[in-house]
């Protein structure tokens, strides 16, 4: 092997042999002579295989738990933010959302310890879409300056906040934009909690010298 020549594994591709030589693993480049495993289409020899499975943090109900912690308090930063940018500014303009979406997926990724899921993709959407749309309700009563009996208007006031991306569809374009936009921002904390574990399959029977 070049000096030069990188270590790192490149999973994304196979790695085929030549007719005259033996399947080599993608991870430590030595012939694979016994069973092989598969991480994507690149084969692996089993004691890399052990040790790639080793290293992936498991899931626990700690780290969802430590993850929901982290997104709440995400989600409460980004319906701040939110919420001061559209006051100190008098407008109110979605591409906010895109931050909150970041900040609570950020938030759930770091929470867990990089551990990610279904479980954690949904919690996070749900996280971001309450920020947003809650959003609207102190806004709306700071503008109006309204005199609210809080006893009598939490349930009222968060029905209209949570409705209130598909409320604001009474302006049909901006309506329309806005939903998007949130959309959007629901995108990236979906993203920042999937599953990145790298899944390792086999073991598979012996390969043959010459054939992949």
């Amino acid at each position: 092997m070049n000096v030069g020549e990188s270590q790192t594994p490149q999973f994304g591709t196979a790695e085929y042999a030549s007719a005259d030589t033996k399947m080599s693993c993608a991870a430590c480049r030595q012939p694979i002579s016994g069973q092989y495993f598969r991480i994507r289409t690149s084969p692996v020899c089993e004691p890399c295989a052990e040790k790639i499975r080793a290293q992936a943090t498991p899931d626990s109900h700690a780290a969802f738990m430590r993850a929901l912690a982290c997104g709440i308090v995400g989600a409460l930063v980004g319906m701040g933010l939110y919420v001061a940018f559209a006051l100190a500014t008098g407008l109110i303009i979605g591409y906010v959302a895109l931050a909150v979406g970041f900040i609570v997926g950020k938030a759930m990724h770091m929470g867990s310890g990089g551990v990610g899921g279904r479980r954690y993709q949904l919690t996070a959407v749900l996280l971001t879409y309450f920020a947003v749309s809650m959003s609207a309700v102190p806004i709306a009563v700071a503008q109006t300056h309204a005199h609210i009996d809080w006893a009598k208007a939490v349930l009222p006031l968060a029905w209209v906040g949570i409705a209130s991306p598909i409320l604001d569809l009474r302006d049909p374009v901006q309506g329309l934009i806005g939903l998007v936009i949130l959309f959007v921002g629901i995108r990236f904390a979906w993203r920042f909690t999937a599953d990145r574990t790298v899944k390792v399959s086999g073991p598979y029977a012996p390969a043959t010298p010459g054939v992949v």
